[in-house]
């Protein structure tokens, strides 16, 4: 158990590198209703470990792990502990990948450099909140702002949701990546991601400029459950040329 600066008990497991390195380590920061122990994230996890060891968390709300969701607002400070942690484990060097909600999640944490890492993925994530422009997204909504969604949502899949919405409105992830650079940052989209259109890679990658690298993966759909093998692998090459 991790405990972040708001006082917030976070679920953790550490995977050592398959070559026993301990150059880099990966934090992984899964999508929302998502955790350490399903089985997109552990396959993840055992992909990456072929490039450095691994960090996997639940999110706040989330598997094992205490508090309530804010569904990417205070899910920041759960990606600082973990990579914190992987600090302390001893790795020189420390990445984040996140997904969807995570995506977001890496995204403002590494903008704020409260807890520096040396690179950034963010896979199938929001450029901007509020978006309802599709129908998976339109039903999260439901699910996240009234309460029989959130009932929903804690007895069905397993995801505690805080019932207040933010205040004040974190800064949106297009316009957090602007404060990224210099560190090396990937972004990667699928053209079949039925949440969030392709206007949302673009306009992160617009808005992140010179030092952000842009994926758009033909045939992927979207986040960790959709990630397969040799996309992973790709992401892990990426993160060790880096």
């Amino acid at each position: 158990m991790l405990l972040t600066r708001d006082g917030v008990r976070i679920e953790a497991e550490h995977h050592g590198a398959l070559n026993g390195s301990e150059d880099l380590a990966v934090v992984l920061a899964h999508g929302f209703t998502g955790s350490l122990d399903r089985p997109a994230v552990r396959r993840a996890a055992r992909a990456f470990r072929g490039y450095g060891g691994v960090v996997t968390f639940s999110f706040r709300g989330h598997g094992g792990s205490g508090g309530r969701s804010t569904v990417g607002d205070r899910e920041v400070l759960d990606v600082d502990a973990a990579v914190g942690w992987a600090r302390r484990l001893g790795y020189r060097r420390v990445a984040t990948v996140g997904f969807s909600m995570g995506g977001s999640v890496v995204l403002r944490q590494a903008a704020a450099r409260e807890v520096p890492v040396d690179a950034v993925v963010s896979v199938s994530a929001p450029a901007r909140w509020y978006y309802r422009g599709t129908a998976p997204m339109r039903r999260l909504h439901w699910v996240v702002t009234g309460r029989v969604g959130r009932t929903v949502s804690r007895y069905g899949l397993r995801t505690r949701i805080h019932p207040e919405g933010w205040d004040p409105v974190p800064v949106p992830p297009v316009e957090a990546v602007r404060f990224i650079a210099p560190t090396p940052l990937l972004i990667v989209h699928g053209d079949r991601d039925a949440y969030f259109p392709l206007d949302h890679p673009r306009s992160l990658a617009a808005a992140a400029g010179d030092r952000a690298e842009l994926w758009i993966e033909p045939g992927f759909a979207h986040a960790e459950n959709s990630a397969s093998p040799a996309l992973l692998s790709r992401i892990g090459t990426w993160l060790t040329a880096t």
